[in-house]
């Protein structure tokens, strides 16, 4: 019922690894669920969910799930599970706050996998007293002194930065027969310069570091990345839904089609210092320009011509970078 489309991510030294989709699932409509809630999915309402993973350099992969229906809980449970029978190894379950759910959190326990949620400004925790709290009233408990600004990654304006802060909460989730011991905090994350604040709810069976959370939390934007890829350039979102057999070949074909792609944009990027006088490392759309260009179809323009442009624009991209580099830098001057 679920194909799966799985590679191997070779280690290379890369800060961030490529990521891929390792499986997908469908998941039917409410009219389907009504009218066969044991059979095989019907022609009509069939979407699916991905599972996508990546290789760490301790050997092990790190789950994300998406969904987009009510059931996403128990969808997510049941996906992240098939993928742990088949051998994948994980350690974190990350998502948005559509997977903050009581349940959802409790079978990431029974797995054995931490995870990092996202959670809502009125999402409700409970302190250490036993107090309930909304999740922006609980952050006025940090002083600010304790915001402590972690890098997030990088982009073509630079690293990303945000300030953190986490508070000790008790753990709601706990599964029967499980202790309840490790360490249940709530995550807030500020923008440097709007001040917008973002909250995170999570849980580890061991004690883990405030950068160690960031890490993860970080890791659920992959997914997002691995939908754009796929939507944008492999047409994951243009194939027709309403049968079981056009959607098991289109999605499967769009998902292969992306691995192709993150694993030759791996293997041709070369890291070099930035710079106004160097150039961006070769991205997925620049790759799929070359392939329009020189292997999918006739080129129209002569190589030459396809070439000038690609380093123009890979060159301003490195010169607007370091732009954006230099105005972080004197944002923060005190």
């Amino acid at each position: 019922m679920s194909p799966n489309v799985a590679c191997e991510i070779p280690e290379r030294g890369r800060a961030s690894p490529p990521h891929v989709t390792v499986s997908t699932e469908l998941i039917p409509g409410p009219r389907w669920r009504a009218a066969y809630p044991l059979g095989e999915p019907p022609d009509d309402e069939a979407v699916g969910p991905l599972v996508t993973s990546r290789r760490t350099g301790r050997n092990s992969l790190e789950l994300s799930a998406l969904c987009s229906l009510t059931d996403a809980g128990r969808r997510s449970a049941g996906a992240v599970g098939h993928a742990l029978k088949l051998g994948v190894r994980a350690r974190w379950f990350a998502g948005d706050d559509v997977y903050s759910g009581r349940e959802l959190r409790r079978s990431m326990r029974e797995f054995g996998l931490g995870y990092a949620v996202g959670a809502s400004h009125t999402y409700t925790v409970t302190d250490g007293t036993g107090r309930r709290w909304k999740s922006h009233q609980m952050i006025n408990k940090v002083l600010p002194h304790q915001w402590m600004r972690m890098q997030t990654g990088h982009g073509t304006k630079g690293t990303r930065e945000y300030d953190w802060a986490w508070l000790d909460v008790r753990a709601d989730d706990t599964p029967n027969g499980h202790g309840d011991d490790g360490t249940s905090v709530l995550v807030a994350r500020r923008h440097r310069y709007t001040g917008e604040i973002s909250f995170f709810r999570c849980w580890s069976a061991e004690d883990v570091t405030l950068a160690q959370l960031v890490e993860v939390i970080c890791r659920r934007w992959r997914i997002e990345e691995t939908f754009q890829l796929g939507k944008t350039f492999t047409g994951l979102d243009e194939g027709q839904v309403t049968c079981w057999n056009s959607w098991m070949r289109w999605s499967l074909f769009s998902l292969v089609a992306s691995a192709v792609l993150a694993l030759t944009t791996a293997a041709t990027t070369t890291t070099s210092p930035a710079g106004p006088a160097h150039l961006v490392p070769l991205t997925c759309p620049e790759l799929v320009r070359l392939l329009r260009a020189f292997v999918l179809t006739p080129s129209v323009r002569d190589a030459e011509h396809i070439l000038h442009w690609m380093a123009w624009r890979r060159r301003h991209q490195a010169i607007a970078r370091a732009c954006h580099q230099r105005r972080h830098a004197l944002q923060d001057q005190p």
